[in-house]
C-alpha cells in the first residue's frame, strides 16, 4: 500500500507543481484521505519537488545553458552584464534570496504550524481571489526582457509566500508578475526559472535529512514518487505555457476558491484532521 500512496503522490505533485493551485496544498490534503490517513511530511514533499524541477531543466535546458554561460561570461568580462540572458543570471539569484533566508528563518513554522488545514485552506481561498484580481487589472504589457532588478526583487518575495502551503509557488509569482505588468506567458516562463535554485535547494537539504530521519515513505518509495512527478511534470509544463498564452486564469481560481471551501467543509464535519 505504501508504494501505490507514494506513486499516487507522486502523480499528484506533477501534476500540480506548475499550476498555480499549491503542490504542497494538495499533498497535504490528499494524504490525509489516503488509508493511512497522514501528512506526507514537508521531506516527502520537497523531495518531489526535485523530479518536477528536473522536468524544468529538460524542458528548458537550452535556455538555461544559454543563460549560465551567459552569466559566467559576464563574471570573466566576455558579455557585459547589459547583456538579457546575463542579467537573467543575476536576476534569478537575487529572486532565490528571500525564500532562501525566510526558509531557513521559519523552517519549524513550515514543518509544522503552517501546514494546518485551516491555513492552506484560507491560503487557497485569499490567494485564489488575489491571482483573479492580478489577472483582471494587470496590464500584461511587459516581457522578460523588461524585467528589472526591483521586479526580481518583489518576485522574489512573492515566491516566499509559497512557504506556506496553499499560497503556490508558481501562483505567487505568477500572481506578481501580473500586478507588475508582466504577460500571462512572461510570468509563468519567469516563475518556473526562478524555481529552481529554490527547489533544488530545499529539495537535497530535506534529503540529506532524511538520511538520518524517519519519513514516512521509505526512500525508494520515495524515489518512485519523484520520478513518476518528473515525468508528468514535464508534460503539465508545455501544456500550461500554451494554455496561459491564450486564455486567462480563471478555471484555477474558481478551483482554489471551492477546493478552499470544500476543506472548510470536510474538517467542520472530521473528515479531515486539521
Amino acid at each position: 500500500m505504501n508504494w501505490f500512496e507514494a506513486l499516487f503522490l507522486g502523480l499528484i505533485q506533477g501534476l500540480t507543481e506548475f499550476l498555480p493551485i499549491s503542490s504542497s496544498a494538495h499533498l497535504r490534503i490528499v494524504g490525509e484521505l489516503l488509508p493511512g490517513a497522514q501528512d506526507p511530511g514537508a521531506a516527502f514533499t520537497a523531495i518531489t519537488q526535485l523530479g518536477t524541477e528536473t522536468a524544468v531543466l529538460v524542458y528548458f535546458w537550452k535556455d538555461i545553458v544559454r543563460i549560465v554561460k551567459a552569466w559566467f561570461g559576464s563574471l570573466a568580462g566576455r558579455v557585459p552584464r547589459s547583456d538579457p540572458d546575463a542579467r537573467m543570471g543575476w536576476l534569478i539569484i537575487l529572486g532565490s534570496l528571500p525564500i532562501a533566508v525566510l526558509g531557513l528563518l521559519f523552517q519549524d513554522q513550515i514543518e509544522s504550524t503552517f501546514r494546518s488545514l485551516w491555513i492552506v485552506a484560507t491560503m487557497l481561498i485569499v490567494f485564489g481571489i488575489i491571482l483573479a484580481i492580478a489577472d483582471a487589472v494587470g496590464k500584461q504589457q511587459r516581457t522578460l526582457d523588461q524585467l528589472s532588478y526591483k521586479h526580481g526583487i518583489l518576485y522574489g518575495f512573492a515566491q516566499a509566500m509559497a512557504l506556506i502551503p496553499g499560497v503556490s509557488r508558481s501562483g505567487g509569482t505568477i500572481t506578481a508578475g501580473l500586478l507588475m505588468g508582466y504577460t500571462r506567458e512572461a510570468a509563468a516562463r519567469y516563475a518556473f526559472l526562478l524555481a529552481i535554485p529554490a527547489v533544488f535547494g530545499s529539495g537535497l537539504y530535506q534529503l540529506v535529512k532524511s538520511l538520518d530521519e524517519p519519513m514516512v515513505y521509505g526512500g525508494w518509495e520515495t524515489a518512485g514518487a519523484t520520478l513518476v512527478a518528473f515525468i508528468v511534470g514535464f508534460i503539465i509544463i508545455g501544456w500550461f505555457l500554451k494554455y496561459v498564452s491564450t486564455r486567462g486564469y480563471g478555471l484555477f481560481v474558481w478551483y482554489r476558491i471551492l477546493l478552499g471551501v470544500v476543506i472548510y467543509v470536510l474538517l467542520g464535519f472530521g473528515v479531515l484532521n486539521a
